[in-house]
Formats: structure tokens, sequence, C-alpha cells
């Protein structure tokens, strides 16, 4: 067996057996890589011209999608699912062009390995895949769609759009707020303008003193001249509660489901109501609170003994006259 040698001494040692022979299986593997290289550039070419046709027909297939879908779907639908479709027609030219570069490489091994790959991924990304799975379904099931006035997790406002990860929702006050799919879609959503009308109501507390049946009809004929309030579906007024200063009565009304309608109808129908009931000189008092003197409150009044702190009366000289005697003094 020979010692090792430095590569320094076999370089200097260049007319001994053995370097040349090391020499000629380091030359002859350079030319194989070489000849390889060579070889696998036209490949290399048709691969690259296979991916490149691959992206011009996925580009070609994704804008076709959108504009097929959105003709019977929404615009977030036909954006995110023309998306995925496209990549996954340049994946399968990306796998075909690997295939050429490579004839080694079998399909069957590509598709196992994308599956390991697969996999390795879903950990890797769980929750980008559990946000993109949810809008997938979200699109599919369309439980609200751009432009619809949603709660969803405390959150109110109007969609602006799904995309592959987030809702987009503008809230009432002009806030963009990003949610993530997979909360939107693991949540209970409140669909405020999925049906045509939304009902709204409000309190009026009248005297005890008051006629309940003409008040009511007064409440309803003027929620029924208020612009807005939807005729289809008749307003409402319903004794609610006998409080302690007044009779309630509920006035309940129809109207446009979206925000700012339900907001400014609302003003319109409390005003309305308050200058009839006004007119028609139905009180709404205000709430009456009663107050009932204690002993050590009319001790204090009639000057009968002195109140301490803790509101009991001590015997003793009324503080008129304990003034009276520190003045003189």
């Amino acid at each position: 067996m020979q010692p090792f040698r430095p590569m320094f001494l076999l370089l200097q040692d260049a007319d001994d057996p053995q370097v040349e022979s090391v020499s000629e299986e380091v030359g002859e593997g350079a030319m194989r890589l070489w000849e390889s290289f060579l070889e696998a550039i036209p490949r290399i070419g048709v691969a690259l011209t296979f991916v490149l046709v691959g992206w011009i027909i996925s580009r070609i297939v994704r804008r076709v999608l959108r504009h097929t879908w959105m003709r019977t779907h929404t615009e977030s639908f036909a954006r995110v699912l023309s998306k995925l479709v496209g990549w996954f027609v340049l994946a399968v030219f990306v796998l075909g062009a690997v295939t050429v570069t490579f004839p080694s490489v079998q399909p069957v091994d590509l598709l196992a390995g994308f599956g390991f790959f697969s996999i390795a991924i879903g950990f890797a990304f769980q929750d980008i895949l559990e946000n993109t799975l949810s809008g997938v379904l979200l699109l599919f099931r369309e439980p609200f769609k751009g432009g619809d006035q949603i709660e969803v997790d405390g959150i109110k406002g109007t969609v602006e759009g799904i995309t592959i990860r987030e809702t987009r929702i503008v809230t009432f006050d002009g806030q963009l707020v990003v949610v993530p799919n997979a909360d939107v879609y693991k949540n209970a959503i409140v669909v405020r303008t999925a049906n045509e009308m939304r009902r709204d109501e409000f309190v009026v507390g009248v005297a005890y003193e008051s006629d309940l049946e003409t008040t009511c009809e007064l409440i309803v004929e003027t929620l029924a001249g208020v612009e807005g309030v939807e005729q289809v579906k008749p307003p409402e007024a319903l004794v609610d509660n006998l409080g302690a200063s007044t009779i309630d009565i509920r006035a309940r009304f129809w109207t446009d489901p979206h925000q700012r309608n339900v907001v400014e109808v609302r003003s319109n129908a409390i005003t309305s109501v308050k200058n009839a009931l006004d007119a028609a000189e139905i009180e709404m008092p205000c709430q009456i609170v009663a107050l009932q003197a204690t002993s050590s409150y009319a001790a204090a009044l009639h000057e009968r003994g002195e109140v301490t702190p803790g509101g009991s009366v001590s015997e003793g000289t009324s503080p008129s006259s304990r003034f009276a005697q520190t003045g003189a003094g």
C-alpha cells in the first residue's frame, strides 16, 4: 500500500506512472462532463422553449377562463380560479421540460417526487395552504360576493374581493381590513345584503296617561310616509315594555339593506315620529326619579342635630347655632 503523499509532491513527480494515471482519469472525467454538457445543450434549449410555450399557453388559458367565468360567476371567482388553472398548466409543462432535459427521469418518478415535495410543502406552509383552500371553498360556495356587506368575527364592512389568501373588507368608516380566508370560512358570517330588504327598529317611550292604541296608529301612519320605508312589508308599532317612567313602544320597519341607507332612513323615521307625537301632544317624558328623604336628611333640613359623615344624626347643637356661636366668638 502506497503511503499518502500530498498533491504538491505528486505534481513534482510528474514522471511517476501513478501520477500520470491520476492525471489521465481527471482529464477523461472532465472531457466526459464537457461532452455531456454539449450533448445536453440542445435538450436544454428544447426544455426552455417548452417552458416558454407553457407559460404563454397558461397565460392564454387564464385570460380565456377569466373572461368566460366572469359571465356566470363573480370577479373574485374568475380571477382566483383562472390563476390556479394557469399555474397547473405551467406546472405540467415544467415537468415535461424536466423529462426532456433528463431522459433517464421517468414521469412516474417525477410524480412520486412531486408528491413527497407536496407533503413537505404542506407542513412548511400549512397556514398558506389552509387559507388557499378556504378561499377556493368560499368561491365555490359563494356565501357572499364582492360588494356585499357582511359581519364576520366582529368585523363589519363591504367586501372588496376575495384573493387566494385573504378576504378584503372595507369597514363602514373607510378602513381596509385583510382577513385570512381560513378565519372567514371557520366563523359565522352575517351577510347583511343577502336579501332585498332588512328590518330596522327603534323604541319610543310615552307617558302612562297616553292612549296606546291611538299612539301606535299614529306611529305606523308616520312611518309609512317616511321616504325609504318599504311598503311591501308595512311598518309596525308594538307595545314592548312597561318601564319605570314610560310605556315603551317598539317601532319596526323594512328598508334597503345597505348600511348607509339604513342609517339615513332610521334618522328620518325617528325625527318624523318625534315631530308627529309632539304635534299630537303625546308626552314623551324623561326618566322620572323619586327621592325619599331619610331621617338624617329630614333632621338636617330642620336643623335638629348634626349629620355625621356616615349619614346618622348626632345629638348636639344645630349647624346654624354652632355657626352663630363661632361667628360670635
